[in-house]
């Protein structure tokens, strides 16, 4: 038998008789001649605590996490005990041991331990949102409608309740671009006009649909070889369709020829006019329960506007850390760059109208700048924008 053993059964033993002294002498003994080991640190914080000496079972714990700072097991002990000493500390040591929750099932006492870790994590920040929004609520009520909506998102952010997003194009990024998530309506005074319009899109469409005439293509097309793991359950899949009007900066006569309104509408937009690359402007389809999984955008100096024509209930866009259902005639300017993603949650299709537009804070000479390199850059994948 070796030593340690002798000393955990002499524990066991002392913990069978009541006798926490022994069983935290031993544990002790242990853990000053081998204090490299997490399990025995662990065990003397579990029966310190048991022995009513939370003190020292945070300072085992300490201990524990000096030597592996990311422990769940630790964590998780860490914040009971806070908790137990009505530590202020113990709400965010909550979230922090949440943070590090093993993925699959847990065994029934830690999976307990989590319940608790969540119900005492969620009560601390909701307080404590409570109390930042008391705190601001003097100045909100002064704001305007967008920053009303960024101030809550910096107070979400605090709470850790959401993240910063940023871009991420895959291919051309613009520097020192405005970088939203959803870009404000006071930027785009078009949009009034777009959803004026949004019947007479819709019609147009439906009766595209009606005639079949359509030239309706999987959105989602490349190579089977490619590393693009992502999109793999949607590559050539007609789940998520596109009826293409302008795409690649080609005019798709078939469809176009049959939409003269849209057609005209976005003749008068900021479309990107890149050869190979832009304008292009849709109307995309998605299936019944189809997920568009998290993606970026190839490139910054374009945004993209959607425009919601057929929206079952539930069907959600979210763009970073924002998350808006489709309205149908409420229209939006999105980064794409931005990871984004979608969901039709429900039985029947959804179809929304998309194009894609210079970014605002483009000069006209930066726009040049950008349709050379873009058009430099070749005909292929790379040189779409």
């Amino acid at each position: 038998m070796t030593a340690n053993g002798g000393a955990d059964r002499g524990v066991e033993q002392a913990l069978a008789a009541g006798d926490f002294g022994r069983a935290l002498e031993l544990l002790r003994a242990a853990s000053a001649a081998n204090p490299g080991d997490i399990d025995t640190l662990l065990k003397l914080a579990g029966v310190s605590r048991a022995a009513g000496r939370p003190r020292e079972a945070l300072d085992a714990v300490h201990r524990a996490l000096a030597l592996s700072p990311l422990h769940f097991t630790a964590l998780l002990l860490r914040a009971s005990l806070l908790q137990r000493l009505d530590e202020a500390k113990a709400g965010e040591a909550w979230g922090e041991a949440l943070a590090q929750r093993p993925a699959g099932a847990l065994p029934p006492p830690l999976a307990a331990a989590v319940a608790e870790a969540e119900a005492r994590h969620a009560a601390w920040l909701a307080a404590r949102e409570e109390r930042l929004a008391a705190a601001m609520a003097p100045v909100e009520a002064t704001a305007g409608d967008d920053e009303r909506r960024r101030i809550a998102r910096f107070r979400s952010n605090a709470l850790r309740r959401t993240r910063p997003f940023h871009s991420e194009p895959t291919h051309f990024f613009f520097p020192e671009l405005t970088e939203r998530e959803f870009h404000p309506r006071a930027r785009f005074p078009w949009l009034t006009d777009l959803e004026a319009a949004t019947e007479e899109i819709a019609a147009e469409l439906q009766a595209l649909l009606a005639a079949n005439r359509a030239e309706l293509v999987p959105y989602i097309q490349y190579p089977d070889h490619l590393p693009m793991r992502q999109w793999q359950p949607l590559n050539h899949n007609p789940d998520w369709s596109a009826i293409h009007l302008l795409q690649n900066g080609r005019r798709i006569d078939g469809n176009a020829d049959q939409c003269p309104r849209t057609m005209a509408l976005i003749d008068r937009l900021p479309q990107p006019d890149v050869p190979g690359a832009s304008p292009n402007a849709m109307f995309s389809l998605l299936a019944p329960r189809t997920h568009i999984p998290p993606h970026v955008g190839v490139s910054n100096a374009r945004l993209v506007c959607h425009l919601p024509l057929i929206v079952p209930e539930g069907c959600w866009f979210r763009v970073g850390g924002e998350r808006r259902d489709w309205r149908r005639g409420e229209a939006f300017v999105f980064d794409d760059t931005i990871e984004h993603e979608a969901m039709n949650p429900s039985d029947r299709l959804r179809v929304v109208f998309i194009f894609d537009v210079w970014h605002p804070d483009l000069s006209p000479t930066e726009r040049a700048a950008v349709t050379a390199l873009i058009e430099a850059e070749g005909k292929g994948e790379s040189a779409r924008l």
